[in-house]
């Protein structure tokens, strides 16, 4: 199996809408990703198999599960390959389902289910459709008037511009002045919308209570998947909500410093040394054998 080498990483076909918290590796997605003779490795899995609880490994993309050089990821996908009816892969991230829906058309490993837009997407299965349950609750917490709601509040707060071909329940915008983001939000906020400022650029505005965390949390309910054997994976601000379930997590190494001071408390989470894919491994393969890591056991929680 040959790993995506760094030119290869895909990107969106809108320039705008990747990742909120990703602007330092949005640079890598350059191309899309074209395998000469990659070989797939086993099918993906929607359902545990008889007997056996699987691990799901629920990981951001950019920076965190296609981070790192070409020999991490590949270590990576050809481990996930090799043990690919025991684990259960799901991809979250803040990119849109087409740009998911290609990758997985194209990486040697194939996501199960896809959490897209920061949370506010949830396809699933081998067609990676809508799922139905978890879609339903996030249109309940987006109303009709959403969409034009928040653009009529953010016409007061012009150095803020708007990221264009976001997909999902959210409207997405770029900053420079943290003081303007500031006020943008007590003005979003205040309409009962959640805001998500990462990265020093990005603002997404979400419905309230919907991050990548809540709908993880969702999506493992109502695929009847195992909390307690889910290690979660991510690099930036964006995806301390996944971390705050709980769920047993890895930091990878090239997380940004606001992430890693935000989980300065939290015992659930392992800080890898090594970045991107290499980090993701690291924990993956000891959650996945139940070895302990600084006295905590994987699989139940992994410790700082």
């Amino acid at each position: 199996m040959r790993a995506p080498t760094t030119s290869e990483i895909p990107r969106e076909r809108t320039r705008v809408c990747g990742p909120p918290g990703h602007s330092s590796r949005l640079g890598r997605c350059q191309r899309i990703l074209r395998f000469s003779g990659a070989k797939r490795t086993g099918s993906p899995v929607t359902r545990p198999p008889r007997g056996q609880q699987p691990v799901v490994l629920a990981t951001d993309l950019d920076g965190t599960f296609l981070g790192g050089d070409d020999a991490a990821r590949a270590a990576l996908y050809e481990w996930i390959g090799r043990h690919r009816e025991e684990v259960v892969l799901i991809f979250v991230s803040g990119r849109g389902q087409a740009f998911m829906r290609e990758l997985a058309e194209t990486l040697p490993v194939r996501p199960d289910h896809c959490i897209g837009d920061v949370g506010t997407s949830v396809h699933s299965g081998p067609r990676l459709e809508p799922l139905r349950e978890v879609e339903d609750w996030l249109d309940e917490a987006w109303p009709p008037h959403a969409h034009a709601s928040i653009g009529d509040a953010m016409r007061a707060h012009p150095q803020l511009l708007e990221q264009q071909g976001c997909g999902g329940r959210r409207r997405s915008y770029l900053y420079r002045d943290a003081t303007a983001a500031a006020k943008a939000a007590t003005d979003v906020e205040a309409l009962g919308f959640d805001t998500l400022v990462s990265d020093g650029r990005f603002f997404d505005v979400l419905p309230r209570g919907v991050q990548k965390g809540p709908t993880l949390l969702r999506t493992l309910g109502a695929l009847g998947l195992p909390p307690q054997r889910t290690l979660v994976a991510g690099d930036t601000l964006n995806d301390l909500s996944m971390f705050d379930t709980g769920l047993s997590g890895v930091a990878v190494g090239n997380r940004e410093p606001e992430l890693d001071r935000a989980l300065a408390s939290h015992a659930n989470v392992y800080r890898a040394r090594a970045a991107g894919a290499a980090g993701v491994l690291d924990a993956l393969e000891r959650f996945h054998a139940g070895e302990e890591i600084h006295g905590c056991i994987a699989g139940h929680r992994l410790s700082p």
